[in-house]
């Protein structure tokens, strides 16, 4: 129908229908408020007793008047997708209208509907590809698969321009690669790098293929990809946004690679700048959620935390209900697990679950939320619940993708954790295969060896004293203290005698000086175990107190049932604990963290607040855990008001 033609006159049973009592009373007013029925079933009735051909003329005039009277193309857009296909460019003009502004007010339900129906318009061929391209990307977040179909025929139009190409090229290979087709991904980017228009064009098309390859699990030039984006990396400023994504998966290669973690920030920190968005038109979230999670395996949990809820609280006000929110809130649980923090983990990680098993069960998403319920459970104690849960997606097909936490090496710690150590070993061992293969030798990133050496434990000492003391050495050369003192508790678990109490010593060192807190109370539980072995009650008794602490904080069951076991065996009565681990700090705690995020040595602390040196790093350890840091990040939190250490009034005695 065409929006000039002649309004229709009302046929006979529509005059006089408001005096039958249909219509409720008009509202006070200048008399601009619609008129409305009194009941929607009586609407309705009406609606229905229109006949077909003069309900739609009827639709298309309201249209008209709509548009006529400014309420936007959203407003008239129910009454469009009403109208009969006739080709009509107008038609499609406004839908696509409609679609922008259902999707930026956060309704991609309603856009998806305007857009598939001006593609039976159908539109020009010079519109076809963009309809198709703009159809495509609205599916994205809940229907990749889709996503996939419409941007491939919208490459293939004839009459498709070099910058839209470009576009359809980027969001084909970000829906390739939330289905889990990181190979297919880099392909299609590889393809159109050729294309390139200009040298910023060619820079964000070789980004996105390092980017897809580097994600790719199965990639076989790991090592050659790496020292290109080495190369790329040391010549940037980061003044462009292509720059400044290069840097971000420059942070995360060095990361896994296990490189010192001072130039890991470094390269985090410069593509981070003053943010990247999760919803950026023109941008994917991935890097967003790479540079996150270096600063999580950096011991800087909270700095991860706060990126993770930006971005969540950025696609909730866009409406955004698929992978991006799935992986956000997953990877906050992931977060949230890595600091101890093991009710919050469980609860984020199946949220994210539901969301991501929207979207399809082989997805990247899915399958990270698998991993993080998994490592969850298994922290808590709750072994045949994790078994149950991981057999119950045993079937499913894992996704050619690097996953986060890595799903293979968490199958090989939940055998371990179920005594299967023979099955433990095969898996761990395929596991450390791939990742020596690729490079990727940061024992943070992927623990393996930790499993795998306490796997051969029992069978062959020797070896699985070599694994843990090769995973104590990158773990040193990364330089965190959450990696070196679980590194150090992995050695402790198999060696013996004297030996084995300096590693476990020295791990919980290195472990009160991490924001880890569920580490940190494993490490402490068998310390004291260890120290009660050998004879030393009271040494014990300090050390299991604390561990049982932090297992309550934590919510790690087994491991506070076990620690009031040992504490039994001592002589010493079991404490039932409810620590609330969220409280803020206290005011000697405050003060120490302001000396030593100015870089003040414990002993000077010491000697200014007149508290022994081993009480300042025990206070020290409790800020660490409480504002999800290491010493490093204290300066930077320090100095950001959004984040600064929370505050106790001054008349609190600490």
């Amino acid at each position: 129908m065409s929006p000039g033609s002649a309004r229709p006159r009302p046929p006979s049973w529509w005059r006089g229908w408001s005096t039958r009592g249909s219509l409720a009373p008009p509202r006070p007013g200048d008399g601009t408020r619609p008129l409305e029925y009194l009941h929607p079933l009586i609407a309705t009735a009406v609606y229905q007793a229109i006949p077909g051909a003069l309900r739609v003329a009827m639709h298309g005039q309201a249209a008209v008047v709509v548009l006529g009277a400014g309420l936007g193309s959203a407003a008239a857009g129910r009454h469009l997708l009403e109208m009969h296909p006739e080709g009509d460019p107008w038609v499609v003009r406004h839908l696509r209208a409609a679609a922008r502004e259902y999707l930026r007010a956060g309704a991609p339900d309603a856009g998806r509907r305007c857009l598939a129906r001006a593609l039976r318009e159908p539109p020009d061929l010079q519109e076809r590809a963009a309809v198709l391209y703009e159809l495509g990307c609205a599916a994205q977040l809940t229907e990749p698969d889709v996503t996939v179909n419409h941007l491939r025929a919208a490459l293939e139009e004839p009459e498709l321009g070099p910058e839209l190409r470009e576009a359809i090229t980027y969001r084909l290979a970000q829906a390739y690669g939330h289905s889990g087709r990181m190979e297919e991904a880099a392909q299609v980017v590889a393809a159109e790098i050729g294309r390139a228009t200009s040298a910023r064009t060619r820079l964000r098309m070789q980004t996105e293929q390092l980017m897809w390859n580097m994600f790719r699990a199965d990639e076989k030039e790991s090592p050659a990809r790496s020292r290109r984006l080495a190369r790329l990396a040391g010549h940037l400023t980061g003044r462009g946004m292509a720059e400044r994504y290069l840097l971000g998966l420059r942070a995360w290669d060095a990361m896994t690679r296990g490189e010192p973690v001072a130039t890991t920030l470094h390269y985090a920190e410069e593509a981070l700048g003053d943010g990247l968005s999760w919803t950026d038109d023109d941008w994917g979230f991935e890097v967003p959620i790479l540079v996150a999670l270096v600063f999580l395996h950096c011991d800087q949990p909270g700095r991860a935390e706060e990126l993770f809820n930006k971005g969540i609280a950025e696609c909730e006000r866009k409406g955004w209900r698929g992978s991006h929110l799935a992986f956000g809130l997953t990877l906050l649980g992931y977060a949230r697990l890595r600091r101890g923090a093991l009710g919050e983990a469980e609860e984020l990680a199946r949220e994210g679950m539901r969301i991501a098993d929207r979207v399809g069960s082989s997805t990247p998403a899915h399958w990270t939320a698998v991993g993080t319920l998994i490592e969850t459970l298994i922290c808590r104690g709750r072994i045949r619940e994790a078994q149950e849960f991981a057999a119950a997606h045993g079937g499913e097909s894992l996704p050619q993708a690097t996953l986060c936490p890595d799903v293979p090496a968490v199958r090989g710690e939940l055998l371990l954790a179920a005594n299967l150590h023979r099955e433990a070993r095969r898996q761990l061992t395929e596991v450390g295969r791939r990742m020596d293969g690729r490079g990727m030798r940061n024992p943070a990133w992927c623990p393996w060896q930790l499993h795998l050496s306490q796997a051969l434990a029992l069978t062959d000492p020797r070896q699985a004293a070599e694994v843990a003391g090769d995973a104590v050495r990158r773990a040193r050369q990364f330089g965190t203290h959450s990696a070196l003192g679980r590194a150090l508790h992995t050695a402790a678990a198999v060696t013996q005698g004297s030996e084995r109490i300096k590693l476990l010593a020295e791990a919980v060192g290195h472990l009160e000086r991490s924001p880890s807190a569920y580490d940190l109370a494993v490490a402490l539980v068998d310390h004291g175990a260890a120290l009660r072995r050998i004879g030393l009650p009271q040494e014990a008794g300090d050390r299991l107190y604390r561990g049982l602490e932090g297992a309550v904080q934590c919510g790690a069951e087994a491991l506070a049932a076990r620690a009031r076991d040992e504490l039994s065996a001592v002589g010493l009565r079991p404490m039932q604990l409810r620590v609330d681990h969220t409280s803020p700090l206290t005011s000697q705690e405050q003060a120490v963290a302001e000396r030593a995020a100015e870089g003040w040595p414990d002993a000077r602390i010491s000697e200014a607040t007149g508290l022994e040196e081993r009480e300042v790093a025990r206070l020290l350890s409790e800020v660490y855990r409480k504002v999800g840091t290491d010493r490093a990040g204290l300066a930077k939190l320090l100095i950001t008001p959004a984040v600064g250490l929370p505050r106790r009034p001054a008349s609190d005695p600490g």
